[in-house]
């Protein structure tokens, strides 16, 4: 990656936030989270008369950044990122294609830490942020939901990330990104008479120009899952996800296109019982990271319709 000042040219390639989740977009920062889906993807909230809200939190650290061959860079940092969104769903019994029409929104918080140190011939560049600052809403203004049978959920929406969030260009780290984003997402669910269960989230990032610093993200690629087994009111077993942006950056400068990619894997547990909240709880270990961090992400939500 190129960027416009010494400072971004030293630490851009160093920031990667999480999870609400990295990669070779502008400053490393990847446009939506990963991992944000595991059990019950293929399935959202029944209509209710007031609507389904939630709280989403997770944590994400990493100390290691990755270059293009899955080698260590010669830097030494640090990034901690907690990250807390508020979200509305409604679901409604309007019929579209055969499915039932829903709507929803993001609202979130980050609080970031990062440091940066990198040697050079002149001595070594230090810089460090700490930030706690609304990052870019999300919205959902079409959500379907597919029930082809009792045991098979399957969704799909349509997401546009706005840049309302914090942001600093001079900055080591900014909640928000300075560009919209623009989602097609699909989920499915599928649960065996015995209670075994296959989740799958699929999801690509179209992005638009940074006006501050004409950098243009590549084309991003996600694919969240879990596997796990029901035991009564619990699920519990294997989750993760995939990420890798599929089409270079664009920007001023730019020799290559940095794309980036990563796996994560971890244990995964969810609670449903009606009339209580929902609640699903997961920690995944990133590897296999290429031009981006490589760390950890811990992931709590909790969901209640009125």
């Amino acid at each position: 990656m190129r960027y416009p000042n010494l400072t971004s040219a030293l630490c851009g390639t160093a920031l990667i936030f999480l999870s609400a989740s990295g990669h070779a977009t502008e400053n490393g920062a990847p446009t939506t989270p990963a991992g944000l889906y595991d059990f019950g993807a293929g399935f959202t909230p029944p209509p209710t008369p007031v609507g389904t809200f939630g709280l989403r939190t997770a944590f994400y650290s990493a100390n290691k950044l990755k270059d293009g061959n899955g080698n260590d860079q010669p830097v030494d940092f640090s990034l901690d990122v907690l990250s807390i969104g508020l979200a509305y769903l409604r679901m409604t019994d309007q019929q579209i294609l055969g499915a039932r029409y829903g709507w929803g929104a993001v609202l979130p918080f980050f609080h970031m830490d990062a440091s940066l140190d990198v040697p050079t011939p002149f001595g070594t560049f230090s810089d460090s942020a700490e930030v706690f600052r609304q990052a870019d809403l999300q919205v959902l203004p079409l959500i379907l939901q597919w029930n082809p049978a009792p045991n098979l959920g399957i969704n799909t929406q349509f997401q546009i990330q706005a840049p309302t969030g914090d942001y600093d260009p001079d900055r080591l780290v900014s909640p928000g990104l300075n560009r919209w984003a623009f989602s097609p997402i699909l989920n499915a669910t599928y649960i065996t008479e015995s209670g075994f269960e296959v989740s799958s989230s699929f999801q690509l990032d179209f992005n638009t120009r940074n006006p501050d610093t004409d950098y243009r993200s590549g084309v991003e690629y996600r694919h969240d899952f879990a596997l796990g087994q029901h035991i009564g009111s619990w699920t519990a077993g294997l989750g993760g996800y995939y990420y890798r942006q599929i089409t270079d950056d664009d920007a001023p400068g730019l020799t290559d296109g940095n794309r980036a990619q990563v796996m994560a894997l971890g244990p995964a547990v969810s609670f449903f019982q009606p009339g209580l909240p929902a609640v699903w709880l997961h920690a995944y270990k990133e590897f296999e990271a290429r031009n981006r961090t490589e760390g950890y992400t811990v992931a709590l939500r909790i969901a209640k319709a009125f």
